[in-house]
Parts: structure tokens; C-alpha cells; sequence
């Protein structure tokens, strides 16, 4: 019996030091396993917004380069807009200049003054009708017509009898025109006082 209960006292503790090892085993590898887990999640998450941030460093350098080259772009053709606004208007003018050419030399040999006048008075038309089409309009300033500041340009004052033209246009020294609904040039009038 005795030696029976060696056995069974060996066995016991085989049993018991074969169940403690794996559950230490398994405590120790759990640990190590959680650890792990926690150093990859944190490695992971840290990882991941590295890689965020560096997408967004270079969706912002790409956009940045993508702007800068779009305000260059639209300051080029500016500047080339600019430089070539007034090529329609100025093809609308060359035949008119080309029938001042063709009056001048005409009038070396004219001496009817009917026939010069009928001549300028056509390129003079012609002239205003290609203004008119680009958008030229002539300012109205007729005599009795009330002073604007916005709109006229006051030369100068003369007295004047009738006191219904005090403070009124009495007369225009130079045009005023409007180009569409702008004032590009202002009327240079004689107001009564």
C-alpha cells in the first residue's frame, strides 16, 4: 500500500505540476498575447494616423500646387485678355481708317466742298455706328438740362438772365459718353449762375 500511495502521490503531483504548467503557460502567454495586442493596436492606431497625416500633407501639397497653378494659368490669360481686349475693336476701325486714307487723298483733287463734306460726314457716321455696336452711347446734355455732379464736369459758370437756367447746363465744351452703363467719359459743360 505504501508503494501504492507513492504512485498515487507521484501522480497527483504530476498531475497537478502538468495542470499548473499549462495554466501558467497559458496565463503567461495570455499576458504576452494582450501585450502584443495592445503594442500592435497601439503601433496599428499610431501607424494609422501617421499614414493619415502623411495623405493629408500630400492631398494638401497637391491641392496648394493645383491652385498655385490655376493662379498662374488665370494671371497669364489675364494679362493675354488684356493685351488683346480692344483687337475687335480695333479690326472695326481699320476700315474706317482705310476711308480717311481714301478721303485725304481724294480731297487733294476735290475742289467741290459739297463733295468733302458729304465724305466726312459718311466716315464720321461710320465711325459712330461701329462705336455704338461695341457698346458706346452719347451722353444727352442739352441746354436747361439739370447739373450732375456724376455726370458732368462743370468748366466753368457764366451768368445768365433768364432764372430758369441758374443751376442749369447752359452748354457743352466736350461730349460725355457711357460705354454699357459706366460713365467712361463726363461731359465738360457751362453751368448758368
Amino acid at each position: 500500500m505504501a508503494k501504492e500511495k507513492k504512485t498515487k502521490e507521484t501522480v497527483e503531483e504530476t498531475n497537478v505540476v502538468t495542470e499548473e504548467q499549462p495554466i501558467e503557460e497559458t496565463i503567461e502567454n495570455g499576458a504576452e498575447t494582450e501585450s502584443e495586442e495592445q503594442e500592435e493596436d497601439d503601433l496599428t492606431a499610431e501607424e494609422k494616423l501617421e499614414i493619415e497625416l502623411g495623405e493629408a500633407k500630400d492631398k494638401y501639397l497637391r491641392l496648394y500646387s493645383e491652385f498655385e497653378n490655376f493662379r498662374r494659368r488665370n494671371a497669364k490669360e489675364r494679362i493675354d485678355l488684356i493685351k488683346t481686349a480692344s483687337s475687335d475693336l480695333m479690326t472695326e476701325l481699320l476700315p474706317i481708317v482705310d476711308d480717311f486714307e481714301r478721303a485725304n487723298q481724294a480731297n487733294e483733287k476735290q475742289e467741290d466742298i459739297d463733295a468733302v463734306k458729304e465724305g466726312f460726314s459718311l466716315i464720321h457716321n461710320k465711325l459712330l455706328k461701329s462705336l455704338e455696336a461695341k457698346g458706346l452711347k452719347l451722353m444727352e446734355t442739352e441746354k436747361g438740362t439739370d447739373f450732375d455732379a456724376d455726370l458732368h464736369e462743370a468748366v466753368t459758370q457764366f451768368p445768365v438772365e433768364e432764372k430758369k437756367l441758374k443751376g442749369k447746363i447752359i452748354d457743352t465744351v466736350e461730349k460725355g459718353y457711357y460705354l454699357g452703363e459706366k460713365v467712361i467719359r463726363f461731359a465738360k459743360v457751362v453751368i448758368g449762375s
